[in-house]
């Protein structure tokens, strides 16, 4: 009898920019495991008739990697989670049972987000920081926050076009040990030439920052003795590349990275999350074999080796 189809697929709205399949597909690949991983375009009130049509299917389903604006209601339809999402509220991983069922009531949810935006600085961010600036105040700054509680972070400030907004972000933050600030995006400029934190996240989507970066031009206007270093940034935003943000920390003597980096990270650790139950684990793989296979998504991407 043929085993049913392996399938996994990135879910949310919009889609059809992802490169969350090239990622996967190059992983499985490696893995030597056949997984039909796909986009879905899915708003809020889509999701019960896709996730239907997911079911229709009779394949085995390994789970979906979650993006904007579902990151928060699946955390509430997933039956169990991690403590991450618990703090968090918002999830970018639901892990179907063993059945390969797909139904959120009886998946695994988790945020790989975080695991991706550490991994990310990493790259470009070698001493341990104790302040991290977010843009934005949606699904991927709370998972900024948990970011910067793992990197060392004791204090975090959130810039947000609506502020009253960000206010739901406390509570992550003080389960997470953060001091948080939220200030209104249009002081980030005059922050960061006063006060600049060791970190900075633009989790605004592809656009949202470009009167930011304009701001930044404007009151940071060359780099040289007069001015601190430009913190690292990390911008999510990955399409198109640099961004306005990027091209202003760029002619400042910056460090930037892109999203892509984030996204290559957190398709790692998703990955690994949903090809456990499978005849080929990524954790079944030596040391060796996940960094080669690590490195082989990065390649699909077109990120440069490291």
């Amino acid at each position: 009898m043929t085993p049913p189809l392996m399938r996994a697929a990135v879910l949310g709205s919009p889609i059809g920019h992802s490169r969350s399949p090239d990622l996967h597909g190059a992983a499985y690949a490696r893995l030597g495991l056949e997984v039909d991983y796909r986009r879905i375009r899915a708003d809020v009130g889509d999701l019960d008739r896709v996730l239907e049509s997911l079911s229709a299917t009779g394949d085995r389903w390994l789970g979906l990697s979650v993006t904007m604006p579902l990151k928060g209601e699946l955390a509430r339809r997933t039956g169990t989670a991690s403590d991450r999402v618990g703090r968090l509220g918002v999830l970018n991983t639901v892990v179907f049972d063993v059945g390969g069922r797909p139904d959120p009531s009886t998946a695994y949810g988790e945020n790989t987000d975080v695991d991706g935006i550490v991994g990310a600085l990493g790259e470009v961010t070698p001493q341990r920081p104790r302040s991290m600036a977010v843009l934005g105040a949606g699904a991927t700054t709370a998972a900024a926050l948990e970011a910067a509680r793992d990197l060392g972070c004791a204090d975090a400030a959130v810039y947000a076009r609506s502020p009253a907004r960000a206010e739901e972000l406390g509570g992550p933050a003080e389960r997470l040990g953060l001091s948080l600030r939220i200030r209104e995006l249009s002081t980030f400029a005059d922050d960061l030439l006063a006060d600049p934190p060791d970190l900075v996240v633009s989790a605004l989507p592809a656009g949202a920052a470009d009167g930011t970066a304009a701001s930044v031009a404007d009151r940071i206007p060359a780099p040289g003795p007069a001015h601190a270093p430009m913190p690292p940034l990390l911008d999510v935003a990955y399409d198109p590349w640099p961004s306005a943000l990027a091209r202003v920390w760029g002619d400042r003597a910056g460090s930037s990275v892109c999203g892509l980096h984030m996204l290559l990270h957190q398709a790692v650790e998703q990955v690994r999350l949903f090809t456990a139950g499978t005849d080929r684990p990524f954790d079944s793989l030596t040391a060796e074999e996940q960094d080669r296979t690590a490195a082989q998504m990065r390649t699909a991407v077109g990120l440069p080796a490291v």
